[in-house]
């Protein structure tokens, strides 16, 4: 992984990926999860959208640690590099349910007749029970809620590493920032 695209360090520019891709497949799998008719309407989008955001997120973590290597090491750095490691789990499983309500949503589909084809009431049917729907959109639900509190803890604390000390207008000054 280049640490710098342009001249410029590749993890922030990388990072502005994650953050719109990640919240927004959390945010369809959330919606998906309670509506049955946004459901259908993104059941290709939120797989797509959560599978782009889980490949952004180990290039993000992975350009963090090449501009990790450049800048002063603190307590702020380390945080917001361990917290970023946890970013992973979050959207391997939001990814998952994604394509599980995406495949509820298509099986569901052809199970009704709805598309057209003729099939039986077999084993689709019972892995697409509403029962196990509602199980996966509850867990949807809890895995959206948890990445977006996670991507804005990661975020907040790197933001805190970065802007911390440094002035906040030109006339004021932030905590921590050096007397005048």
């Amino acid at each position: 992984m280049p640490s710098s695209i342009l001249g410029l360090p590749a993890h922030p520019l990388i990072v502005h990926a994650v953050v719109v891709l990640v919240p927004l497949a959390a945010l369809l799998l959330g919606a998906s999860a309670v509506s049955t008719r946004f459901r259908h309407w993104s059941r290709y989008a939120t797989p797509a959208t959560a599978l782009l955001g889980l490949v952004m997120v180990p290039l993000a973590t992975s350009s963090g640690e090449n501009l990790e290597r450049n800048v002063q090491e603190t307590a702020l750095v380390r945080e917001h590099t361990e917290l970023g490691d946890t970013l992973l789990p979050f959207m391997v499983v939001v990814t998952v349910l994604a394509f599980a309500l995406a495949w509820f949503e298509l099986r569901g589909r052809r199970v009704d007749g709805t598309d057209g084809s003729q099939s039986t009431q077999g084993r689709a049917a019972r892995v697409g029970s509403p029962a196990v729907v509602r199980v996966v959109a509850v867990l949807g639900i809890v895995a959206a809620l948890g990445t977006l509190v996670q991507v804005g803890r990661i975020g907040h604390s790197g933001a805190t590493a970065v802007w911390k000390g440094t002035s906040t207008s030109a006339g004021g000054s932030d905590e921590g920032a050096p007397a005048r």
